[in-house]
């Protein structure tokens, strides 16, 4: 099992919009749409990575634990379906449905979207403040499969933390881990 690291986008960055059809509500839906009052959270993530199938209950909790605090999410799959079939948008609703996710599950068929936050793995986070700059980017915490720590999310819910109760996020953040995106050729 391969790991590849964050791009670590830089910090005070604004988010790239995006257009995106979700694979639950077959709506198209943007970042405008999705954006919470109180920061966004943007997770490329996919359905086969063995990184993301380990988080992805953790995922949902911590969405379900912020987006009543005023959080928006949404998870981007941008793998070529091509070459990685259980990626596929039917694939893709079936696991959305399976976890219950409580954020939209967007294709990004054209694989524009990751490039535009130089998305490098899955899963890969990035957290926006309310004027969509980018305040924290990296992994949800320390847990890897096989590693023995249970997943708990903490860096990003202590970067959540941070912007509810107005503190400083630190700038000295860890890249997230796992399976690099599957560029098309």
């Amino acid at each position: 099992m391969g790991q590849t690291p964050s791009n670590m986008l830089a910090l005070g960055t604004i988010a790239p919009n995006f257009l995106l059809p979700d694979v639950v509500s077959k709506k198209p839906l943007s970042l405008d749409q999705l954006r919470g009052e109180k920061g966004t959270v943007v997770m490329f993530i996919c359905n086969h990575c063995p990184y993301v199938i380990h988080i992805n209950e953790e995922i949902v909790r911590l969405a379900n634990d912020y987006r009543v605090a005023g959080f928006g999410f949404v998870a981007i799959m941008s793998n070529n379906t091509e070459a990685y079939p259980q990626d596929h948008p039917d694939f893709m609703e079936n696991v959305a449905r399976k976890y219950h996710y409580p954020f939209p599950y967007l294709y990004d068929a054209t694989q524009e979207v990751a490039k535009a936050y130089q998305a490098a793995c899955t899963p890969d986070f990035y957290l926006f403040d309310t004027d969509l700059k980018l305040v924290y980017r990296g992994q949800l915490d320390n847990s890897r499969p096989g590693n023995g720590i249970p997943t708990n999310g903490r860096d990003l819910r202590e970067a959540l933390d941070a912007i509810l109760k107005n503190d400083k996020i630190p700038e000295n953040q860890k890249p997230s881990m796992g399976c690099s995106i599957k560029w098309k050729k």
